[in-house]
């Protein structure tokens, strides 16, 4: 069918988009279905350009997605992280993600409105023009100029510090990972940034740290106590790009328990820990054939 076409031309820049602006696989996956629904037996000649109205179209749903998401968040047990893009060869895999999508980044976006996060997103990341997100959140394209302008500062201000350098960031892990795995404090302390910060979403569905673990020796600790959780009989290490950037995967060889772990790396320091624990965040996952 000529609109099935049309769609695929679009799909990937379409899952990109909700992805960014909702920070759920699941929910990008649904916003795309409900987007091919609503593009399905659309005349060929009232749509004068697909990308652009397709665009509107999944920004508009995960635009409402954004404030029911906010009102289920403030009741989440423990600190939200989006849900994790794993480079392992599944769907997901259909987009280059890049820093505009780490995890740390998409964290940061968790404090804008859902208004500005919108804005920032569709005009900072994809390029939309003012006007055309003005009809995705119902304001003026001035407005809309100021929410992104807003936007961008509080990024700027509180985004992450981060090397840009992909084989700096891959030694940290690697580094990272050597000394958990050999209790080695000292290794830990050296290659964690003094103010590292480390973050676990357990959703309350698994034993994780509730609130934000800060300084490089407490974290330390708290990556070895983890580590001594760790049986190699049964659990496997999986180096993989999570959001873009190299990451790591914990999982028991049949799948049913996992973590995947993000990282922000700055001047060869781990600056930032994410470990995305709950099990509801991880089912998009192909686990065992990670």
């Amino acid at each position: 069918m000529a609109e099935l076409t049309a769609f695929e031309q679009h799909r990937d820049r379409l899952w990109a988009v909700a992805y960014h602006i909702t920070g759920s696989v699941a929910d990008a996956d649904d916003a795309v279905q409900e987007t091919w629904l609503r593009w399905q037996g659309l005349p060929a000649d009232e749509v004068a350009d697909p990308r652009a109205y397709l665009t509107t179209v999944i920004s508009r749903i995960c635009y409402d997605l954004l404030g029911s998401a906010r009102v289920r968040r403030e009741t989440y047990v423990g600190p939200w992280l989006p849900e994790p893009v794993v480079a392992a060869g599944g769907p997901e895999d259909r987009v280059t993600l890049d820093e505009s999508v780490g995890l740390a980044l998409l964290t940061v976006l968790e404090r804008l409105t859902p208004a500005e996060r919108t804005a920032f997103i569709l005009h900072d990341v994809f390029s939309v023009p003012f006007p055309e997100i003005a009809e995705v959140v119902g304001r003026s394209p001035e407005s809309v100029r100021q929410l992104a302008s807003r936007a961008r500062k509080r990024v700027r201000a509180e985004a992450p510090r981060r090397s840009v350098d992909r084989e700096e960031h891959r030694r940290a892990v690697d580094a990272f990972l050597r000394a958990v795995m050999g209790g080695d404090m000292d290794g830990l302390l050296e290659i964690l940034d003094p103010e590292v910060i480390w973050r676990s979403d357990g959703g309350g569905k698994v034993a994780a740290a509730r609130l934000p673990v800060l300084g490089n020796e407490k974290v330390a600790r708290f990556a070895q106590r983890l580590a001594r959780g760790f049986d190699p009989a049964t659990m496997l290490v999986h180096h993989r790009d999570v959001n873009g950037a190299p990451g790591l995967v914990m999982a028991d060889r049949a799948g049913r328990q996992a973590v995947v772990f993000a990282f922000s790396v700055h001047q060869g320091r781990i600056t930032e820990i994410d470990a995305i624990l709950n099990p509801d965040k991880l089912r998009h996952l192909d686990l065992p054939n990670l």
